[in-house]
């Protein structure tokens, strides 16, 4: 690998230095971005100090992120490993949230910065879209040089590097040099019919010809240093900004057309490279890649920086399921986008606001907050749910100002206090509170205001699911029995695992009977389908083997009897059921199987098997079917296993495989039945989290113990 030169340390400031070895990597890997950012010693958050190649608003969601954000500096730094992201498919597999707010096309590397003592941070290089997706061994190699840079400039310093509140912009000549410029091309582009602008990475407009301005109707001096959608109100709107921001992320041509009042169409093609981007503009509608309605015909929309901060901040939500999720996303990446550390989440109940979630406020603080009615004067939350709109506290001395219990509630300097409102209707109230002063600028109010209308829909969601998950939960339990009936002879043990779905029930389920003093009943069964409806019906089959089963049908009967029921109740479902008839007094067992997987048998120490049984169909197919019958030795010591499909089908393993494994587990261990039945479970799932509901059922003969166990 090529030697990369230390930075020249100009200035003599470890920011300098570091911001040139970060123009450094930029220039000598060929990419077109890059991001530097450093880990904040207080708390788990990165804050980006330095940038290059990338207008300094576009970063706006990204300025502070979470040490666990899923975003690739946060894992390339939690991993210590490079992280590489070869296009936008893979950016949308593997960071959707990212990719909903980088809708472009390019390729992405984040590596760690790891000193000697500490990990200082990390660096995201970005190249355009032509670049290949997998990377080059060498280009791996200059990155690694390229953190060692940094790590030696990090180590090496007796001075601490600042963190700023807004990132500085690297010129991505600051190792290269500017490139010459002269007379002669500038005399070329006045000669050509068309007009001609520069803009730099900023999007400024740094050059532009007299036909240029003229077609732009405005004099060269009240365009050169702006940007061409803030000088221009009919191009005052994000989606010609975006147009900009796509070349300068992809480094690919773009072009539009717009509509300059009253009727004059105007063609905009930009050629993007590593230095700034020029622009063709043209009359009439040239073949162009995207076509825009007048700004005049456009309500007027926020700025892209502003705009695509709440893209991220929507996406991030919209991950929330329960409440506890929505108050941990807001927690670990909301907060640290605006700085803040306190977090106050609460709900409209009975006419009082509920606490439902907090961060970075101790209990006592919160049991003084908790239930205020809605009109409460002690805080602004009365005032804001009132009104609708929110209310900003730069520091305690406004604060006290209006409100003076509530700065004796807490030691906290700033506040937002955003309404949660829906249609109108308050549904809660959410507090962003910071442990210093802290002025709010007008796009954060905008940002914030905003923010407390995605947080009230995400929290009327989140509330909606929390009933339906207690109600389906309450519904589960009550249709599955409590504990197993005691049986002299027998030790029994259940486990109830649901697959990872929104409401968490499902038609599994399982009974133990006890038909007179020796004889048991073990049914296990699986309803198809998530949902309260298979619930439903799961209760409704227990209930009907139940009772066919006490009035003493062969275990043949009860699923015929059960299937003739369902086919009675005309439902769409299907139901897999295995019914076994324990004999202790004979030391035997009968089965019958409506399409069910295969019981597992122990009968001695290290010898299990698969107790195959032939299936009749499943319960619901038709209104006649046939159960056949299978036998087998069930002597003292044994023990049988009843399970469902969930806990041998994992994806991409055959399921005879995954069987077979269970057996021998259950053959070669003795543990008691809970731990035991714990163990099948994990065999199957080591990470806990199946994707279909799972059942277990163990029955163990303990009237002798087994030889040798």
């Amino acid at each position: 690998m090529p030697a990369i030169e230390e930075p020249p340390g100009v200035g003599g400031t470890v920011d300098t230095a570091l911001d040139l070895a970060l123009a450094g990597a930029v220039h000598r890997t060929g990419a077109s971005i890059g991001l530097l950012y450093l880990i904040e010693p207080a708390e788990p958050v990165l804050r980006l100090v330095a940038l290059c190649g990338l207008p300094v608003e576009f970063t706006a969601p990204w300025q502070r992120l979470p040490l666990t954000a899923p975003v690739p500096v946060a894992d390339a730094i939690g991993e210590d490993r490079l992280v590489w992201v070869g296009g936008q498919d893979e950016m949308a597999r593997r960071y959707p949230r990212a990719a909903a707010v980088l809708p472009y096309r390019f390729a992405l590397a984040a590596f760690p910065v790891t000193g000697r003592r500490r990990c200082w941070g990390g660096v995201v290089l970005m190249w355009p879209a032509d670049h290949p997706q997998e990377i080059a061994t060498r280009e791996r190699a200059h990155l690694r040089g390229h953190a060692a840079v940094l790590c030696r400039i990090l180590d090496g310093s007796t001075e601490q590097p600042s963190l700023p509140d807004r990132p500085r912009l690297v010129p991505r000549d600051a190792v290269a040099g500017p490139a010459p410029t002269g007379l002669a091309a500038a005399d070329f582009a006045e000669r050509l019919p068309e007009g001609a602008l520069a803009l730099d990475l900023e999007g400024r407009i740094t050059f532009l010809t007299r036909a240029a301005a003229r077609l732009l109707d405005r004099e060269p001096g009240r365009l050169l240093g702006t940007r061409p959608w803030q000088a221009l109100p009919w191009l005052d709107d994000p989606a010609y900004e975006d147009q900009y921001r796509t070349a300068v992320v992809s480094r690919e041509p773009v072009s539009f057309t717009a509509l300059r009042p009253p009727d004059h169409w105007l063609t905009f093609q930009l050629y993007p490279d590593a230095s700034g981007i020029s622009v063709r503009v043209t009359q009439g509608r040239e073949q162009a890649s995207s076509t825009l309605p007048p700004a005049s015909a456009r309500r007027p929309a926020a700025a892209t920086g502003r705009l695509y901060q709440l893209v991220h901040l929507a996406a991030m939500l919209s991950e929330a399921v329960g409440v506890h999720d929505l108050v941990g996303l807001i927690a670990e990446h909301a907060l640290p986008a605006f700085g803040a550390q306190g977090l106050v989440l609460s709900a409209v109940d009975a006419g009082r606001l509920k606490i439902i979630g907090r961060h970075g406020y101790p209990a006592h603080v919160i049991e003084r907050l908790d239930g205020l009615p809605l009109n409460t004067d002690v805080t602004p939350a009365g005032q804001v749910l009132a009104g609708g709109v929110p209310a900003f506290f730069a520091d305690r001395d406004e604060m006290a100002a209006r409100h003076p219990e509530a700065t004796r509630l807490s030691d906290k300097q700033a506040w937002a206090y955003l309404p949660l409102t829906i249609a109108g209707r308050p549904v809660g109230c959410c507090i962003i509170s910071y442990d210093r002063p802290h002025r709010f600028s007008a796009d954060e109010r905008a940002v914030l205001t905003s923010l407390g209308g995605l947080v009230a829909q995400a929290l009327d969601r989140a509330r909606l699911h929390d009933a339906q998950h207690d109600l389906a939960q309450q519904l589960q339990q009550a249709l599955l029995p409590r504990n197993p009936p005691a049986v002299p002879g027998l030790d029994i043990a259940a486990r109830y695992l649901p697959a990872v779905h929104d409401l968490q029930v499902g038609g599994d389920f399982y009974d133990v009977l006890r038909l007179d003093a020796t004889t048991v009943a073990a049914v296990v069964g699986d309803v198809e389908g998530h949902s309260i409806s298979a619930a439903a019906l799961m209760g409704q089959v227990r209930t009907a083997i139940h009772a066919h089963a006490t009035s003493g049908a062969s275990p043949a009967q009860v699923l015929a009897h059960t299937n003739r029921l369902l086919a009675d109740l005309d439902s769409e479902l299907l139901v897999s059921c295995l019914y076994v008839h324990l004999d202790l007094a004979h030391d035997r067992l009968t089965l019958a199987n409506a399409g069910h997987v295969p019981p597992l048998l122990r009968t001695a120490p290290g010898r299990a098997r698969v107790l195959d049984a032939e299936p009749g169909p499943l319960l619901g197919v038709g209104t006649r079917a046939d159960y056949p019958v299978t036998a087998a030795p069930f002597p003292p010591g044994a023990l049988l296993a009843l399970y469902t499909d969930g806990l041998v089908e994992v994806p991409g393993v055959d399921p005879a495989l995954t069987t077979a494994a269970l057996a021998r587990h259950l053959a070669d261990t003795d543990d008691p039945l809970p731990r035991l039945a714990d163990g099948l479970v994990r065999q199957s799932w080591p990470d806990g989290r199946p994707t279909d509901d799972i059942t277990v059922l163990l029955v163990r003969d303990i009237r002798r113990t087994e030889p040798g166990g």
